[in-house]
């Protein structure tokens, strides 16, 4: 039976790749109902136009106007509220969240409010709502099904050791687990000290070793902060306290996470990198399908090594564990933090070592409150940015 999906996020990494896996996979499983992106209008109006979606929605305001005189025969919602309309209107039976930031929550929300299963790229909505959100998928009966490769890997390892486990909602039983490991690959600037980043710029930032992601994403890799929103991400997806999750860097990116077990076994995820492979086990589980992709070959790739992250030089794992075990708002305010330093660095604002520093300083001013509402985090996320804006501005 085809399913009806939405794709959030359609113009980038994640979202074209996920485009690719309904293309080459199973052409017949899905009929894509609606696309939606931040500013990207042409892209999104191509991708429109290409795989016959009537409705897609843009973030920006002025790129939804723009889209729409360019795309007359199709409709263009805009704006965050047009995001939200597009999921609850579009009918979809799964839809794929990869939008990059806190802008992914709304979206997330709406869809798990309407018992929409959830295909999650958006890790920032967990970061920054992961109890709330984990507790309204338990009351509507929507899965989170989850894309990012490290809690793809979890997943299909608890599924596998616990004989069939549901996609994570409100966390799976770990039972016979005792710890989870998330990799690292260590980002573009592994092996150095913290007076080595003192002075590193945008472009060597910008060079991973791996993956090929999004400016915000890659950032985020190179000052470990991505694998602290993953820690965050994971205690929430497995219901698993912070003193069970660790994170070891591992530069070959092969090991995608691992388990270990009561008994001192441990169970690894294995695979050369390429999203696609998550992408299309979220988008068509509990099944599993062909995808034209290089097939894993241990003795080509040699050696695996492993080492402990360096939380000196590399603060934002370690800052990002501590909002996490805080609770309530600190999750928050460490992601709208981030994203205004980080964006701030891309823009030339701020130096690398800046990023941390901003984080760790909003997160001293504002703390951590109670979370009562979706509108509490929606609050402490507008605060944190307004804090850490006016740090990057006593900087430049």
């Amino acid at each position: 039976m085809t399913r009806r999906l939405l794709l959030l996020g359609s113009t980038g990494s994640i979202g074209t790749q996920a485009l690719d896996v309904v293309e080459r996979a199973d052409p017949d499983a899905f009929a894509v109902v609606g696309l939606a992106a931040g500013r990207s209008w042409e892209a999104v109006v191509a991708q429109a136009r290409q795989h016959g979606v009537p409705r897609i929605a843009l973030a920006d305001a002025d790129a939804a106007a723009r889209a729409a005189d360019a795309w007359p025969e199709g409709e263009v919602l805009a704006g965050p509220e047009g995001l939200v309309r597009l999921v609850v209107e579009a009918g979809a039976d799964l839809v794929l969240n990869a939008l990059v930031g806190a802008a992914g929550l709304g979206p997330t929300v709406a869809a798990l409010g309407e018992g929409i299963d959830l295909a999650l790229a958006n890790k920032e909505s967990l970061v920054v709502g992961g109890e709330l959100v984990m507790q309204l998928a338990e009351a509507t009966g929507a899965r989170v099904l989850p894309v990012d490769s490290e809690h793809s890997a979890l997943w299909q390892l608890v599924e596998g050791e616990s004989g069939g486990a549901e996609a994570p909602a409100g966390g799976p039983r770990l039972g016979t687990i005792e710890r989870l490991v998330l990799t690292a690959s260590g980002g573009p600037f592994r092996g150095r000290s913290r007076d080595e980043l003192a002075d590193v710029g945008i472009e060597q930032a910008l060079a991973h070793p791996t993956w090929a992601m999004g400016g915000k994403i890659t950032i985020d890799s190179a000052t470990l902060m991505n694998k602290g929103l993953e820690v965050i991400e994971a205690h929430h997806l497995f219901g698993t306290p912070y003193d069970r999750i660790d994170v070891v860097v591992h530069p070959q990116s092969i090991v995608h996470s691992y388990v270990t077990l009561c008994d001192g076994a441990a169970l690894a995820h294995l695979g050369l990198p390429d999203m696609r492979a998550p992408i299309a086990f979220a988008l068509h589980h509990p099944d599993r399908v062909p995808l034209p992709l290089e097939p894993l070959d241990l003795a080509a790739v040699g050696q695996l090594t492993f080492e402990r992250p360096d939380l000196d030089a590399f603060p934002c794992l370690r800052l990002a564990g501590e909002a996490g075990e805080a609770g309530g708002t600190a999750p928050c305010v460490l992601n709208a933090a981030n994203e205004i330093a980080v964006h701030a660095f891309l823009a030339g604002r701020i130096g690398f070592l800046d990023i941390p520093a901003i984080v760790e300083a909003t997160l001293d001013a504002l703390g951590s409150g109670p979370v009562r509402a979706f509108e509490s985090l929606y609050d402490a996320d507008r605060r944190a940015r307004e804090h850490a804006e006016t740090l990057v501005a006593a900087r430049v």
